[in-house]
């Protein structure tokens, strides 16, 4: 009986110590220990877990080093830093054993090609016509008895929908329109419309009626073909020709539905005033397009990171016309950072910042990381983030990490950021992948 007792006791004294382990601070640094790793060839990467234990670290020599050695083998104390450096691209393992003999963990190491891109900082005009005509609101139409409709309704078209065809012909351009709802008045068949509604394309009837005020033919329909504005440059990569701006993407400002690209412009732009943002109202920047017929580059594609296309040479007032590497979004840390805009004319500066969040995203997804300024130069000149500001890049111990993209409207010096890494595999520079699972237990 008391054998058993003295059994029970000591089980008891066992869960104990183990749930003790398991919430200890060096078992938690020991399950965040990586399952895999992303690395850019020839950039040093450090990695740290404080965790008071001799290993032994085994890799390919010819692809990894380890604390700067060649050796196969190396024993490493895990409270200090652990430097990795890849000398090429490909895919190794990298074997711990505590101790030299306790197997731990076997990481899989991913080196791609890489990547350095000159940061961007412009303030650039955006001249963007969508791949059809933007349905932005309904109208009534008076006919000769007085009545009042709105044919366009009655047809289904709703406010974002996107009219691509009429009669099988395609249309971009709100002029044109017009001419084939004269032709409707002479002929009286029904125009055949084709419109884009939630990435489906769908088919209607619609019949125009003349409108007894304004002596012509009308959809009564608001319609809209183009948009214009001014955002923030965030990167150009030379190698690959394209660049990135703006980190988020452009809606059409009455529907807020995404604009579907199907040409566009930037142009170079100097900012002439600025407006300061306050507590529940965002300023925005007052700029005018230099140089007009000279065009910086190509729309492609507008996402919700941003527009990408095509550049064919470094753009002017870059900060330093420097490369520099970039940084994975798992790479991204809480601590200073630095942005890179224009409050004056065509001047890239450089201005403090704080990273005070960052969300671990396993994909592609907005709002990366939270920010604050904190430097009082560009505080007293804007009072914080504002409108045209957004594709600022954002600097972290020399690697571009980011992009502001938002500002938070009840405090206008805080604001989101979205990862650079989403804005490469956008611009088809960047292999798209899904980040490692950093946190797996061993």
């Amino acid at each position: 009986m008391n054998s058993n007792r003295r059994k029970r006791s000591l089980g008891l004294v066992l869960v104990f110590f183990v749930c003790m382990i398991g919430f200890s601070t060096p078992f938690q640094q020991f399950a965040a220990f990586p399952n895999e790793l992303r690395l850019f060839s020839g950039q040093l990467k450090r990695l740290q877990y404080g965790v008071p234990v001799q290993a032994e670290v085994t890799v390919d020599p010819h692809m990894l080093h380890v604390n700067g050695s060649s050796e196969h083998s190396l024993s490493v104390n895990l409270s200090k830093p652990l430097s990795l450096q890849p000398s090429h691209s490909g895919q190794t393992n990298m074997q711990v054993k505590l101790f030299g003999k306790i197997p731990f963990k076997t990481v899989k190491v991913n080196v791609v090609p890489d990547l350095r891109v000159i940061p961007g900082g412009q303030t650039i005009g955006v001249k963007v016509r969508s791949a059809g005509v933007l349905v932005v609101g309904h109208h009534q139409v008076v006919d000769g008895s007085g009545a009042k409709h709105s044919p366009g309704e009655v047809a289904g078209l709703k406010l974002g929908d996107l009219i691509t065809r009429i009669n099988g012909t395609p249309v971009n351009e709100v002029h044109r329109i017009g001419k084939m709802c004269e032709e409707y008045g002479m002929t009286k068949r029904p125009l055949q419309i084709t419109y884009k509604r939630g990435g489906q394309l769908n088919d209607t009837e619609l019949k125009p009626i003349f409108d007894a005020d304004d002596r012509a033919w009308r959809l009564g329909l608001y319609i809209r073909d183009s948009a214009a504005g001014v955002g923030t440059l965030t990167f150009y990569a030379p190698d690959q020709g394209v660049y990135g701006a703006l980190g988020h993407v452009i809606t059409d400002m009455d529907t807020q539905t995404p604009i579907e690209v199907g040409e566009g412009q930037i142009l170079q732009s100097s900012v002439t005033s600025i407006n300061k943002s306050q507590t529940g109202e965002p300023g925005e920047k007052r700029a005018h397009f230099v140089k007009e017929g000279k065009i910086l580059g190509s729309i492609e594609r507008n996402t919700q990171f941003g527009i990408f296309g095509k550049m064919d040479e470094e753009p002017e007032h870059s900060f330093s016309g420097k490369s520099l590497p970039v940084a994975f979004a798992e790479d991204v840390k809480e601590g200073p950072a630095q942005i890179l805009t224009v409050v004056n004319a065509q001047k890239v500066e450089r201005f403090d910042i704080n990273i005070v969040h960052v969300s671990k995203q396993s994909g592609p997804a907005t709002k990366g990381m939270v920010i604050k300024i904190t430097d009082k130069r560009l505080i007293n000149k804007t009072g914080g983030i504002v409108q045209g500001m957004s594709g600022s890049p954002i600097i972290q111990d020399g690697k571009l990490v980011g992009a502001v993209t938002h500002v938070f409207v009840n405090d206008p010096t805080s604001g989101y950021g979205c990862f650079i890494e989403w804005m490469l595999q956008d611009a088809g520079v960047l292999k798209k992948e899904s980040p490692p699972n950093q946190n797996e237990a061993a």
